[in-house]
């Protein structure tokens, strides 16, 4: 994987991380969600959601699921475009 995230959605103390990992048949994408808490002093994550957060990270989901969606015909016309100035 990257080191850095392709992209980050959030909502509140819900976000969904995107990584962009590469192949040799090309970019797959994977999505980590996650919750922010605060421990004292500390903002940490977890991956544990409550009841009260699952429509919100169902959202969160869908909007990843747009976005890898347009990231891949992007990847895709990419291919195709660097295959034609090679041929």
């Amino acid at each position: 994987m990257s080191t850095q995230p392709a992209h980050k959605i959030r909502i509140g103390v819900l976000q969904v991380t995107i990584w962009r990992n590469h192949s040799d048949k090309g970019n797959w994408y994977s999505v980590i969600p996650s919750r922010g808490y605060r421990q004292e002093e500390t903002w940490k994550e977890t991956d544990s959601l409550g009841f009260d957060d699952l429509l919100t990270m169902a959202k969160l989901f869908d909007l990843a699921h747009t976005w890898i969606m347009h990231q891949q015909a992007a990847d895709a016309k990419a291919r195709k475009e660097s295959k034609q100035v090679v041929a």
